[in-house]
């Protein structure tokens, strides 16, 4: 399978975008190296945010195509819960909020000088359900989802849309227990915890996509697939994942051919990894 020049891809139209996913309020160090045993790093440079699959994932949507994503998601009503609300609303998201008397997950993301990173996540992930009063029915009229997180009635009214992608990260429990048809099956090839039997899906994705980084990956049924090239040196792989899955499930709800939509996720993926963080705005 090739990948296609971004000049070279189909105009997008107009689409009505959605993610379905959680928020982890990330601190972004720039080490000099990574923690040893013993070892006293140094950080070169700090931030902090919103980040996590399905903000990132709305991020970039809405990055992509100019226009407002709808982000379902679930919140703690504590600071970090509050001040992420504040950051998503001003970078294009229009939110649906569970908010739960709990702490908002958090964790901290270390890069050092060749790009390589190590993360540490501190409490529950928090994940939007299907039976909390949301809207719910906004879900209908959207050409494509995304999710990184829901239970299975979350997962039944996403099925609404024209297209729907989803990450192995929300729980091959959870995707067995749905019994819906997913578009595409988006995850990391090089995460054991993301590695998924292809025959274990009942029905069966569609279209199944394993990345590999710098590699590419694998597309099932279609085959191995390279990365996109970029002219910028790599600083951080942090969100290249769900950069990478914007572009796919935007490309598939804009009715391209899966290689011209794994075309589109592989240039946004490479994108994300020329600037520290998910998003180009600390850099």
């Amino acid at each position: 399978m090739r990948i296609w020049p971004e000049n070279k891809l189909p105009s997008i139209p107009k689409l009505r975008m959605a993610v379905v996913g959680h928020i982890e309020w990330i601190t972004f160090l720039k080490v000099d190296s990574l923690p040893e045993p013993g070892k006293i790093s140094h950080a070169t440079k700090y931030f902090e945010g919103p980040a996590g699959g399905g903000a990132v994932s709305a991020i970039k949507m809405a990055s992509i195509l100019k226009q407002e994503v709808t982000f379902f998601t679930s919140l703690g009503n504590d600071d970090k819960g509050k001040e992420s609300k504040r950051i998503l609303e001003g970078m294009g998201l229009k939110l649906q909020i569970s908010w739960r008397n709990q702490e908002t997950r958090s964790g901290i993301s270390l890069i050092d000088e060749k790009g390589d990173r190590a993360i540490t996540v501190i409490g529950k992930r928090l994940e939007p359900r299907g039976r909390e009063q949301l809207q719910w029915e906004k879900l209908i009229k959207c050409d494509g989802i995304f999710i990184s997180a829901g239970d299975k009635d979350a997962l039944s009214h996403a099925r609404q849309s024209k297209v729907l992608t989803v990450t192995p990260r929300v729980g091959i429990k959870t995707l067995q227990e749905s019994n819906i048809r997913i578009d595409a099956l988006i995850g990391s090839g090089l995460d054991p915890g993301e590695r998924v039997n292809r025959n274990i899906l009942k029905p069966k994705p569609k279209l199944i996509i394993a990345t590999e980084g710098e590699k590419g990956g694998i597309a099932w049924p279609f085959g191995r697939y390279k990365a996109a090239s970029i002219n910028s040196p790599l600083l951080d792989t942090y969100g290249c994942g769900d950069s990478f899955a914007a572009g796919v499930t935007i490309g598939l709800a804009a009715g391209w051919t899966a290689e011209q939509a794994i075309s589109l996720g592989a240039h946004s993926g490479a994108l994300c990894s020329t600037y520290l963080g998910p998003y180009n705005i600390n850099n």
